[in-house]
């Protein structure tokens, strides 16, 4: 079985989001139970700096649209996963980040970008492929790929493709003038096709014109089925729910993984917590918290965004410190939220610290040190941090919503709340806080979680089961 996962960034090259890490870790796992999965990334700056052993494999002189373009060929540099990479600077090689310019704001030109990325996945997926590899399956992420099913549609067909939605929320919108230059028909642009609201949409594409559908938890892929979650986009995926899946995303078990963390101070495990203890101590120093190792200790690693609830936490700070806790915060994102987190803890020295930004090697001190991790996001297609808490023994407080409630058991290994307020983030921090108490009860909650099993082996042989249904059904046929 023969997959070509398109996706915009992967980890470690180039990363965003949660995105990058599957995209990252699900090939490997893939490769691992038997099938040749490549991956099709476009060529960013550190991408191009960081693929083994990159040689041309493709060389397209009269592109519609771009003109030359090259095809280069390598590994991933941790996994060995063979990947094809996009060299066209013009598009790529930019200062910025993925799609956005230094100062954050998108690129103008990300349709033509990703409209790129999308051609070339379907160019490799289709039957006269100019490469001697063909996929068996085109597995497209995201709305930055969505055009590769619709071009693959009008192309006359090609491997069947399965579009994964890894957060609904971006759905690649655009003026509807870009549709024919694109390379779509004008046709397309209606209800039954790309067009949305008046608009040109990526991610609309890839969901009408796709084989299948998939996301990546159960409880979203129901969510996303109704208002508000199916944000525009409930009556189609209502309509396709006999080809929509949840896949719970996996977690990197070697990456995460506290008795082997060279990010931390200390190791530990499941059989020998007491090096939780010391971690706790040095993330207390470290970021000028008072040393106080039987204080609750509440981590947050989040982009600072509404979806998250951040505006919850901050809501909740004072009253959170007021109870005895103390409280981290890692992220950055909106302004008025990296602002609200910054004045927590100048309200609050010794007991809050705010760092507005990202930091690999923190991330994994603060989910090691933690004794509780607030994750209250609003909604949340699968989520990864909760799953990470769990393995390193923080115990997660999540909002009731999509992968979040998959992963988390309410009372187990963790406070699931169901009231969407900083009123019901609250109240499941005071049942944390009352557990914490009773450290029999707490450790009994930490085992519970570190136990759990989130590898990506049986997403894996998910996905795996999933293309093998696609290479015998295709679109209008029964499926037996």
């Amino acid at each position: 079985m023969k997959v070509l996962f398109a996706t915009p960034e992967a980890r470690p090259l180039v990363k965003t989001g949660g995105l990058a890490d599957v995209s990252g870790a699900l090939p490997a796992a893939l490769r691992e139970i038997g099938l040749d999965c490549r991956l099709l990334l476009p060529g960013y700056h550190p991408v191009i700096a960081g693929v083994v052993n990159a040689r041309e494999r493709l060389r397209l002189n009269d592109l519609p649209g771009y003109g030359a373009v090259r095809l280069l060929e390598g590994q991933m540099p941790d996994t060995g996963v063979p990947v094809y990479v996009i060299d066209y600077p013009w598009h790529y090689q930019r200062d910025g980040g993925p799609y956005q310019d230094a100062s954050g704001r998108d690129y103008p030109d990300n349709a033509w970008r990703f409209a790129l990325l999308s051609r070339i996945a379907a160019l490799i997926s289709a039957p006269d492929t100019p490469l001697a590899w063909r996929p068996d399956v085109l597995h497209c992420n995201d709305w930055q790929t969505g055009l590769a099913p619709a071009y693959l549609h009008f192309a006359g067909g090609g491997a069947p493709s399965l579009m994964t939605i890894h957060n609904l929320a971006y759905q690649g919108i655009f003026p509807p003038d870009l549709v024919v230059p694109l390379g779509l028909p004008a046709a397309s642009f209606q209800v039954e096709g790309v067009e949305y609201y008046g608009n040109f949409s990526f991610l609309k594409a890839g969901l009408y014109y796709a084989d299948w559908i998939s996301t990546v938890s159960p409880s979203y892929a129901r969510e996303i089925q109704q208002s508000p979650l199916g944000m525009g986009m409930e009556g189609l995926l209502a309509s396709r729910r006999d080809r929509l899946t949840g896949i719970l995303n996996g977690i990197d078990m070697a990456d995460w993984n506290p008795s082997s963390d060279l990010h931390l101070p200390c190791e530990y495990s499941s059989r020998a917590l007491a090096g939780k203890r010391r971690c706790k101590l040095a993330l207390q120093q470290d970021l000028n918290l008072e040393i106080q190792p039987e204080t609750p200790l509440f981590g947050v690693i989040s982009r600072l965004t509404y979806q998250k609830g951040i505006d919850w936490v901050a809501a909740i700070a004072d009253r959170l410190v007021a109870a005895g806790a103390q409280l981290v915060i890692l992220g950055k994102g909106e302004a008025h939220l990296e602002q609200a987190c910054h004045d927590i803890a100048a309200r609050h020295p010794g007991r809050v610290a705010s760092i507005i930004g990202y930091d690999e090697g923190l991330s994994h001190r603060i989910e090691a040190g933690a004794d509780v991790f607030l994750m209250p996001s609003r909604f949340e297609p699968c989520g990864l941090n909760q799953m990470y808490s769990q393995r390193y023994g923080t115990i997660p407080v999540v909002f009731a919503t999509g992968g979040l409630k998959d992963t988390v058991e309410d009372g187990v290994t963790g406070f699931v709340f169901t009231e969407a307020s900083p009123e019901g983030l609250w109240g499941a921090i005071q049942r944390a806080l009352t557990v914490f108490q009773d450290k029999p009860a707490w450790r009994r909650m930490m085992l519970a979680g570190m136990q759990k099993d989130f590898s990506w082996e049986a997403s894996a042989n998910q996905y795996a089961w999933l293309y093998r249904l696609l290479v015998l059904t295709r679109s209008g046929n029964d499926i037996v």
